[in-house]
């Protein structure tokens, strides 16, 4: 019954004849201190940048590379001190959490973001055609929600994305009152939370075609983390489909 709703939640929002994207053959995880790789499908790149602090979004990166065929990017630096981190994916070093205005550029956040920038290109293999950024928060404001900010995302496209994720989601929690059902919100359709106004100004997003960054709440980290990877699994495979061919 899932495998049937997804399949006329796919055909009844993309009407384009879209494929899901394919499972490539298992590639083993490259490291090389904090950063660990493997190489997928080209184009197409998963990245957890704060795979040790967003906890839990290193173990979901991994298990969707491995389910949509993506490439995958998981960075696990540790934290500074003074509750301070290297954001990785932009080259400045701040508190997680806090104001964009708030980081400062540093020697080594250019260097830690320089190794990221270098190793997400090498998993890509060529063009950047889409990235897929895993985060995740526990604010109180974003504690119901999953937020998407996007790049080369149109309104149109947005909608047909929040659309899928949100038929493809109540597929998967039919019968499971005990997982949280997760609003879901997606630039620029809808007013976020987390823009990745910083990231898109300086960081990684100015590399990709198209991009989306997903902030993920504690609830789908902690006890709704089985779930909620196989609806992002289901929901990536269809959703690079749809990415691609608007991109072409």
């Amino acid at each position: 019954m899932r495998r049937l709703l997804r399949g006329v939640a796919f055909l009844a929002i993309l009407a384009q004849g879209c494929a899901a994207v394919r499972i490539e053959p298992e590639v083993p995880v490259r490291s090389a201190g904090p950063l660990a790789s493997q190489k997928g499908r080209p184009g197409l790149v998963i990245g957890a940048p704060h795979g040790r602090s967003d906890a839990g979004t290193d173990r979901i990166s991994v298990e969707l590379a491995r389910r949509t065929g993506f490439g995958l990017v998981v960075a696990t630096y540790a934290d500074l001190d003074s509750g301070r981190r290297l954001n990785v994916n932009r080259p400045t070093e701040g508190v997680q959490g806090a104001s964009p205005s708030d980081e400062v550029a540093t020697a080594e956040a250019r260097q830690a973001y320089e190794a990221y920038v270098g190793r997400v290109k090498d998993v890509a293999q060529g063009p950047l055609s889409v990235y897929v950024e895993l985060h995740g928060n526990g604010r109180q404001e974003t504690a119901g929600r999953i937020e998407i900010a996007t790049v080369g995302v149109s309104r149109e496209e947005a909608w047909r994305l929040r659309t899928l994720l949100e038929l493809i989601r109540d597929a998967h929690l039919g019968g499971k009152p005990e997982v949280p059902r997760l609003d879901v919100l997606v630039e620029p359709l809808d007013r976020l939370y987390y823009t990745a106004s910083a990231v898109k100004q300086v960081g990684i997003l100015r590399l990709p075609q198209r991009a989306i960054h997903i902030e993920l709440p504690r609830a789908a980290r902690t006890s709704g983390r089985e779930a909620y990877t196989d609806v992002l699994a289901d929901f990536l495979s269809q959703a690079a489909g749809l990415l691609l061919a608007q991109g072409q």
